[in-house]
């Protein structure tokens, strides 16, 4: 690293001292390559004078430049916190002045003030990210990677896979830190899955996956402004490290919660993204997602890791437990277990999507298990939103039997990528049934059938009681739901009259004894 200019330091001194008498001097963060002050209405940014390898902001015009970078990356991802580049000038009578008259001496990127407690680490600190939140937040991140420009795709193809001997590199360096046999495992494992993945990445690149996204996306960087997740702070310094993979960009977010052992909400956001997206493409690209977590851990220890070199003013053992944690994620994530076919079927009001909600983040491999629900793909047949009701002829044997062969075609897909699935549908039908031990079979997975069953009262109380919903089972629906032949039912079936957390105990004792570790 090449040191800050002197000059600089004098306008630092000056965003750091009170605006006015008896005001109290802004709260000043530093990071590696930047300076943020923090006063009552407002931010300001500065780029330090520094140059590491990656990045060079030694003179004034690379600094304004990337103050102008940072505003063109962010806006799109959250225009109410980024306002504007602003110079720092030398007035006439030789005093600093923000946005003054004089010759700019520095640049800054003004940003809107928001309470820092609203972060979600903050927020993940006291317990507060919720379902509603997680669900919320998938569909940003989704929404955020459709504005993304295309990015070409070789250049991080090959950066990613020069970061596996890197590592390589940086943990056989540091035996104390990680165990060298742990090191040789991981990056021969990382290895060869880069390899095996690497066609797929080519291919995603071919259909526009790879994008210049946030690339930067933990939480830490996301901030719930008037009740919605909003994404800032991505990496403006270099287009290689800002681009990627859509699936690697969201990975970074999914390896986070994990870490902070919020595996439900990482499901949640993974399987909102994935509803969002609607993209076969991406049920294919979970092929790479075990490689793509990996690397975001491995990379998260890495960085930690030298900070015990950066700086040792700070608790280096609580530094080194947190890079021992993140390498051993890493080693957890690259080699996940074998995929799973759940279903879990039943009448209406029997709470079966309850459950399938409930058991996708306890099934590996990490986040969870890819939840395929048949009230949503009628929903996107219909082209229409989850809680917008559908006529009756939406509910025809014929649609019907194009929504199962939708759930069996994603369920087929998802397999094949090594990934689990849930799907969550009535399944009253045999051949139904039968469509998805096929699947299984063929795939040499298992499946494993769950039947709900409720008493007549039970699921006209339920179906009464529903808000906001995918679901436009009502009462008489329940009720001609009686007349279905369920005589030759060869699922486990699973009594739910009973609370949601009772169903899922009694589910769970009928499954084999597998689930997601803590991260």
């Amino acid at each position: 690293m090449v040191a800050m200019e002197q000059p600089q330091q004098s306008v630092l001194e000056f965003l750091g001292r009170p605006r006015t008498p008896g005001e109290p001097p802004p709260r000043r963060i530093d990071t590696h390559a930047a300076s943020v002050f923090l006063f009552p209405e407002r931010a300001l940014k500065i780029k330090r004078a520094v140059r590491f390898p990656f990045l060079d902001y030694l003179t004034l015009e690379l600094r304004r430049a990337a103050c102008e970078a940072e505003l063109a990356v962010n806006r799109p991802f959250a225009p109410q916190i980024y306002r504007r580049v602003i110079p720092v000038t030398r007035e006439s009578d030789g005093s600093f002045a923000i946005g003054g008259a004089g010759e700019p001496v520095e640049w800054a990127v003004e940003m809107a003030r928001f309470d820092e407690n609203r972060t979600l680490d903050h927020l993940a600190e006291r317990g507060e990210i919720d379902a509603a939140l997680a669900d919320a937040l998938g569909r940003a991140v989704a929404a955020a990677h459709a504005q993304t420009q295309v990015a070409e795709a070789e250049p991080w193809i090959t950066a990613i896979g020069d970061y596996v001997d890197e590592h390589a590199s940086v943990f056989g360096a540091a035996p104390d830190l990680f165990p060298p046999d742990d090191a040789a495992t991981l990056t021969q494992a990382s290895r060869a899955a880069f390899a095996r993945i690497r066609p797929l990445l080519e291919a995603r690149g071919d259909r526009g996956l790879i994008r210049r996204c946030h690339g930067d996306l933990h939480l830490g960087n996301i901030v719930v402004l008037d009740g919605k997740p909003v994404l800032f702070d991505a990496i403006e310094f270099d287009p290689v490290i800002a681009s990627g993979d859509v699936l690697y960009d969201l990975a970074f977010l999914l390896m986070d919660l994990f870490a902070r052992n919020l595996t439900h909400a990482a499901n949640v956001v993974f399987n909102r993204y994935l509803v969002e997206t609607d993209r076969d493409a991406d049920l294919d690209g979970l092929a790479a997602l075990p490689f793509l977590l990996s690397m975001r851990a491995a990379i998260r220890a890495k960085v930690t890791a030298a900070r015990l070199r950066q700086d040792p003013k700070h608790d280096r053992d609580a530094i080194a437990a947190a890079a021992r944690k993140y390498f051993h994620l890493a080693l957890q994530l690259i080699m996940p277990s074998t995929p799973k076919l759940i279903a879990v079927g039943g009448l209406s009001g029997t709470g079966k999507s309850l459950l399938a909600r409930m058991l996708a983040p306890r099934v590996p491999p990490v986040p969870g298990a890819v939840l395929l629900r048949s009230d949503v793909e009628r929903k996107r047949l219909f082209g229409v939103g989850e809680t917008e009701r559908l006529p009756k002829d939406a509910y025809t044997p014929e649609v019907s039997a194009r929504i199962y062969a939708a759930l069996e075609g994603k369920a087929r897909t998802v397999i094949a990528a090594g990934h689990s699935a849930v799907v969550d549908a009535v399944f009253a039908m045999p051949e139904e049934r039968r469509a998805l031990a096929d699947i299984a079979r063929r795939a040499r997975v298992p499946l494993h059938g769950l039947f709900l069953t409720a008493d007549l009262a039970v699921r006209l109380q339920r179906v009464g009681g529903r808000r906001g919903d995918a679901s436009d089972a009502d009462a008489a629906v329940v009720t001609q739901q009686e007349e279905y032949p369920l005589d030759a039912m060869d699922w486990t079936a699973v009594d739910a009259n009973c609370t949601p957390e009772e169903t899922l105990r009694r589910a769970l004792s009928s499954l084999p004894a597998t689930r997601i570790p803590d991260g």
